[in-house]
């Protein structure tokens, strides 16, 4: 009923504006897929998506592992909830209960992105397992310095004063590594070697 009274105030060269776009999707593109919109451009006929590499890119990027050119790699890993952007040598610090102890060598698994000075391995969310390859060690386990929680109401005589730390890990990136060249499977890892 809206839709009749809106026509009759749009002239007809404002109607094939709104209904040109509509008629060029072909009939067997899903309804309920916002794929084939976000793909459709109004000059093409059909919703194909482009590639999001190209071979070129990929023979570049492996012709650098190969030749060891990368320069110093960054990963971005997930660790007890939390994201950090990290290189060779770095520490960093992981707040809250952590089980693993001073000195234990950990594989970081969830990696989500990996990158060098020309070329960024981006995961969706995660890199596939066993191609970026980094190595920590547990060096510090101790509490944080001590934090003041202070609330109070006013004109009621209320105030309370509390004192607490947290646990903190910290933890040294001895290495990062690409273990294999793109566009090669990998082999499968069993499932119990992994430690999140």
């Amino acid at each position: 009923m809206f839709l009749r009274h809106l026509t009759r105030f749009l002239k007809p060269s404002s109607l094939a504006i709104v209904t040109d776009p509509v008629n060029k999707i072909p009939f067997n593109t899903s309804w309920c897929s916002p794929v084939a919109f976000l793909n459709f451009s109004r000059n093409s006929s059909s919703a194909v998506p482009a590639p999001l590499v190209d071979k070129q890119t990929i023979e570049s990027v492996n012709k650098q592992l190969a030749t060891r050119s990368e320069g110093r790699l960054f990963a971005v890993v997930q660790l007890a909830g939390k994201q950090f952007k990290i290189t060779a040598g770095d520490i960093i610090v992981v707040e809250g209960y952590w089980p693993p102890e001073n000195g234990d060598r950990l594989r970081l698994d969830k990696v989500l992105l990996a990158g060098s000075t020309d070329f960024s391995l981006i995961g969706r969310p995660l890199l596939a397992p066993g191609l970026v390859d980094v190595q920590a060690t547990i060096i510090e386990k101790s509490l944080s310095h001590t934090r003041t929680h202070f609330r109070k109401k006013r004109r009621k005589q209320y105030v309370r004063i509390n004192f607490y730390r947290t646990q903190q890990t910290m933890i040294r990136i001895n290495s990062i590594d690409i273990t294999r060249k793109l566009g090669e499977a990998g082999p499968q890892e069993s499932s119990e070697e992994r430690f999140f």
